[in-house]
């Protein structure tokens, strides 16, 4: 028998930026997803966080078993 494990996980990462002075918060907003779309957000690649979401199991009979 065999079984076919996921596990799904939220990982969190961090990325420092410069904000420019006089954004409003809309504009710092903005000014993020800009920089997040453009590729130019460049996030530390240790992960700063790793949240348990799930875990499933799907069992998968071989053709063994099935003639046993």
């Amino acid at each position: 028998m065999k079984a076919v494990i996921t596990v799904v996980e939220k990982v969190t990462s961090e990325a420092h930026i410069d904000i420019p002075d006089g954004l409003s918060e809309p504009e710092i907003r903005q000014h993020i997803v800009d920089l997040y779309n453009s590729g130019e957000m460049q996030f530390d690649m240790n992960i700063f966080q790793a949240d348990f979401e799930s875990i499933s199991a799907k069992i998968i009979k071989t053709q063994s078993e099935d003639e046993a």
